[in-house]
């Protein structure tokens, strides 16, 4: 519904359920909900029950304000679209949830004749969410480019790291005085740790092989290994969406994408704290410039001391990291994984709330 297309239209030119005839709108990326006059919910998409974080057998027949906390922004334009019988749009208008998380968004109300009554559908585009749309797309575009930037490098670094070890190896043979081996043996190894150090920073380099898998069985081995090495001083806490599908995907990289982000988040919580791993489906979901019509999302939460502000934007890149003894390499690790796999690491964080969200397309 576009402003170019407002009108009063007929029940039978939309389908939002059974027994609607038309085009379905089940399948959008904008969030659409049918009240009637009474502002009841009469039928809600699967995009509105993810904004509105309500499930469609919790919103059916529930007034829009048990739903949504009462606010003249929204409840002015519904008036107005009811009794005048006609379509009314708002642009970046706030509400908030009852549960008290606020949405800013563009508001398209369109009432539509269902035999002697009119409803209105009500449809949902946040802006919010656009805005991260296209910081994400520039975000990930300079992202990649320093990324070949930093692989470039890291080859230029590379290659005279052997030739160093050879002449050492070689010095060490002609040296007379075995006590100056000491120095030779320090070149060598510090040779060896550089090298390790340029082969994380090049990232994986074997081939994906993509097989069937279930994300869960991958978060249950990272659970288990993180409480091995955390013992009691982290509560992990599991919030899995048994509905996700199996798809096809690199296990092995992907739990290793995984354990990095979920190290990253008990280093954050040195005196111990809550994490969380949580899984969601995203339909019609925008990553990169392209939309996917379906996304799995994994979310690691931790309760931690948080991420500055000034970092956030700057998280997935080689060599930067938070901490005194970080190495900067785990997370940008994982953020390659999930190029690879065609999705994404992203980020929000205050204080005792960071959030880190893997997304992946499941399409095959």
């Amino acid at each position: 519904m576009s402003d170019s297309s407002l009108k009063v239209v007929a029940a039978d030119s939309i389908t939002f359920g059974a027994g609607w005839g038309g085009v379905s709108v089940d399948l959008l990326a904008t969030a659409v909900v049918l009240v009637d006059g009474d502002w009841r919910v009469v039928d809600i998409n699967q995009a509105a029950e993810t904004l509105l974080e309500i499930s469609a057998s919790r919103a059916l027949n529930a007034r829009l304000d048990e739903v949504l906390e009462r606010d003249a922004g929204w409840e002015d334009p519904l008036m107005q679209a009811r009794n005048d019988i006609v379509p009314v749009v708002r642009r970046g208008i706030e509400f908030r949830l009852r549960g008290g998380k606020a949405h800013t968004v563009d508001l398209t109300i369109s009432p539509i004749e269902r035999g002697v009554e009119i409803s209105l559908i009500l449809e949902f585009t946040p802006v919010d969410r656009m805005h991260r749309i296209n910081e994400g797309a520039g975000l990930w575009e300079a992202q990649m480019s320093l990324r070949e930037v930093v692989r470039g490098l890291a080859h230029e670094v590379k290659n005279p790291l052997g030739g160093i070890r050879g002449a050492a190896q070689l010095l060490s043979r002609e040296l007379p005085d075995p006590a100056l081996l000491e120095y030779t043996t320090v070149i060598m190894s510090e040779v060896d740790r550089l090298k390790a150090l340029v082969d994380r920073l090049l990232g994986p380099r074997e081939q994906l092989t993509p097989a069937p898998m279930n994300i869960h069985e991958i978060l249950e081995r990272v659970r288990r290994l993180i409480t091995a090495e955390a013992g009691g001083r982290i509560r992990l806490v599991r919030d899995y969406d048994p509905s996700l599908p199996e798809f096809e995907a690199d296990q092995g990289q992907l739990t290793q994408a995984v354990l990095n982000i979920a190290k990253n988040a008990v280093e954050a919580m040195p005196d111990g704290g809550i994490l969380t791993f949580r899984t969601r489906a995203q339909r019609q979901y925008t990553m990169g410039g392209k939309r996917h019509k379906l996304v799995c999302m994994v979310e690691v939460q931790d309760s931690g001391t948080g991420i500055e502000p000034d970092m956030l934007n700057r998280l997935f890149l080689p060599m930067v990291t938070g901490r005194a003894d970080g190495s900067g390499i785990g997370l940008a690790i994982a953020q390659t994984i999930a190029n690879r796999h065609g999705g994404l690491v992203q980020c929000e964080s205050q204080p005792g709330d960071t959030r880190f969200t893997l997304l992946l397309p499941m399409e095959v």
